[in-house]
């Protein structure tokens, strides 16, 4: 399945197929790039993937440099930024170079942020190989790293030349990760197309079960939706905040625990939780639509509820909300599924409520 990003000189192609990651030396010498190229991964994912990118690279003519990153949210620093500026300056990439990113939405914010500021924007291309990175942080161009005091505060839009999702990768994700990435499946279905999200409900023992073909049709689905939100609000000024739903909750649950105690995926489906009892707390939703997203989250084996939730710092965790305008946090709720309504000035004992019935 090929999903075409159409933002004019900066299209793209996203190609969802399961042995893709094979064809990246053909794909990337296609758009007639350059001959050096430099493939940024942690070094677990290096060792399940690397030597077939890189033997697809060096076959298409590609000389490659192999930069490692650490795992996860370490990767995304000025000091590891700055290694693989010094890595790509040593391997003599220019202007006409490409960076590829393997790995998850980590690995990939870093390279793209490296791509977007090495000599002013080089290309860049995004392997990614978890659920996450697949359907949500590998398409958009979102790079960031991030500040001491807040995730991805310093970063730009550099969008991808290509991306290339292989859903035979996720076969070996440990099941906490996997399981985490759905969270953006659902949402999706949620705000932007009540069929897909049907289909998603209808698929979420195929899913679990990681069955290749629900995969590619679900993670194709996915790609789709958000390419078109792209397509419309690529800097996300208005429209692609449709994007954050479940995430102004569910950033702040993560902020006020340190990062330590839920996963993304996690986090953000109980933000879906508590923002779907939102809109229903203030009249813009039934009861109905409200259960149909729970029991979704709970089909796929996410959760539902907390044992304990510290309102206050979550409340002061959303007040450092890079989404918010002039100190007014924007909050996405659905009416109904597969629609989405913007609401500002939601008032703290609105959002007390519904993190207290978290807890219950």
């Amino acid at each position: 399945m090929i999903i075409d990003v159409r933002l004019g000189a900066r299209s793209y192609p996203i190609v969802v197929e399961r042995g893709a990651l094979a064809s990246a030396g053909a794909r990337l010498k296609a758009l007639g790039v350059g001959s050096r190229a430099a493939l940024l991964s942690a070094p677990g994912i290096l060792r399940a993937h690397g030597k077939m990118v890189t033997e697809s690279l060096e076959e298409a003519g590609f000389a490659v440099t192999t930069v490692e990153v650490p795992d996860g949210e370490a990767a995304k620093t000025l000091v590891v930024a700055e290694r693989c500026w010094n890595a790509l300056l040593d391997a003599g990439l220019d202007r006409t170079s490409t960076v590829l990113a393997l790995g998850g939405g980590a690995v990939g914010d870093l390279a793209g942020f490296v791509a977007a500021t090495y000599m002013r924007g080089i290309n860049f291309v995004q392997l990614p190989t978890t659920v996450l990175a697949q359907v949500d942080a590998s398409i958009g161009g979102k790079t960031a790293i991030d500040h001491p005091r807040a995730k991805n505060l310093i970063g730009a839009f550099h969008q991808p030349r290509l991306v290339l999702s292989d859903p035979t990768t996720l076969l070996t994700l440990p099941q906490r990760e996997f399981r985490s990435g759905l969270a953006e499946i659902v949402k999706h279905g949620v705000v932007l197309d009540a069929a897909y999200f049907d289909d998603v409900a209808a698929s979420a023992q195929a899913l679990l079960d990681r069955d290749p073909a629900a995969l590619e049709r679900i993670i194709g689905g996915s790609c789709r939706l958000k390419a078109r939100v792209i397509e419309r609000d690529e800097q996300e000024t208005d429209l692609r905040a449709v994007l954050n739903y479940g995430h102004t909750i569910g950033h702040a649950l993560e902020a006020a625990t340190g990062y330590e105690r839920w996963t993304h995926g996690e986090a953000v489906s109980l933000g879906i939780v508590a923002e779907a009892r939102l809109a229903r707390r203030l009249n813009l939703t039934d009861a109905a639509t409200v259960e149909r997203q729970e029991r979704v989250l709970r089909a796929v084996d996410l959760p539902t509820s907390a044992d304990t939730v510290d309102a206050d710092a979550v409340l002061a965790a959303m007040r450092r909300d890079k989404k918010s305008r002039d100190g007014r946090v924007p909050f996405v709720l659905a009416p109904t599924i597969g629609t989405f309504k913007l609401v500002y000035d939601v008032t703290p004992a609105d959002v007390r409520a519904v993190l207290a019935s978290l807890a219950r």
